[in-house]
């Protein structure tokens, strides 16, 4: 136990330099997207219904999403050309990048879908308790979603710094949302009384986060098996914040 308490360790502070600047420019953007809008009023005018050409454009999407998983999962992120992409959704190759900005986007329209149902999964099953257990049911269900493809995981997780296109968005916008629902998870929590009334949910859902975080990249790099990083190293971390929470 005391080497992989010193694996981790090593793994935390080669990664910190790397990782620091994207959760930087990530909160601002987060905080961003966290304000809310005004939506604008249209006194007496129904929603207009999906045209055929938005129909034609959706549909065209799913294909190309489809296309890059088979192909992605298939033959790996790096192998895999645009080029073949297209061929396998049966649209011209400049068809593709007016749904992603680049290659890396692609991947985060393939993964989006995968993590949002995987999310939407376990919070429908989220289980009464202890905070420790309800956190280890949703990690595992997206453990389990990398685990189906590692090396589709490893290459989400490495583009993923310093993404910029509308999907890398949309990843955003997905993380800010379970973030919130962590912050959920410890207010009820604080409401129990296994946590201190004092804490502040979101920030301890980023502390949270965070420990996942590591967890994943130390499986995905390689250091650990997909068993280990979730047990003892996840929840052995989740403990020990979880007592940093108490009362």
């Amino acid at each position: 136990m005391r080497s992989l308490s010193l694996l981790i360790y090593w793994i935390q502070r080669g990664l910190a330099a790397r990782w620091g600047l994207y959760f930087s420019e990530r909160t601002h953007y987060l905080k961003a997207v966290a304000e809310p809008t005004r939506p604008t009023k249209r006194r007496g005018r129904a929603a207009p219904p999906v045209d055929g050409r938005a129909r034609r454009r959706i549909d065209t999407r799913a294909k190309i999403r489809a296309a890059a998983y088979e192909l992605f999962a298939a033959n790996g992120f790096d192998e895999t050309p645009a080029s073949a992409i297209a061929r396998r959704a049966g649209v011209a190759e400049g068809t593709i990048f007016t749904h992603a900005s680049d290659k890396p986007d692609l991947l985060f329209l393939v993964m989006h879908d995968r993590l949002q149902r995987a999310v939407e999964e376990r919070w429908a099953t989220l289980p009464d308790g202890p905070l420790l257990d309800r956190l280890m049911h949703l990690f595992a269900g997206l453990f389990r979603m990398y685990g189906e493809h590692p090396a589709l995981a490893a290459a989400f997780i490495r583009h993923l710094p310093g993404a910029k296109g509308p999907n890398a968005r949309e990843v955003d916008a997905l993380t800010l949302g379970f973030l919130h629902r962590l912050a959920q998870l410890i207010t009820e929590a604080r409401e129990t009384g296994e946590v201190s009334a004092e804490v502040a949910p979101l920030r301890c859902a980023h502390n949270i986060f965070g420990l996942y975080f590591m967890a994943l990249l130390g499986w995905v790099g390689g250091h650990m098996s997909l068993e280990i990083a979730l047990e003892p190293v996840l929840r052995d971390s989740l403990a020990l914040q979880i007592r940093g929470f108490r009362p």
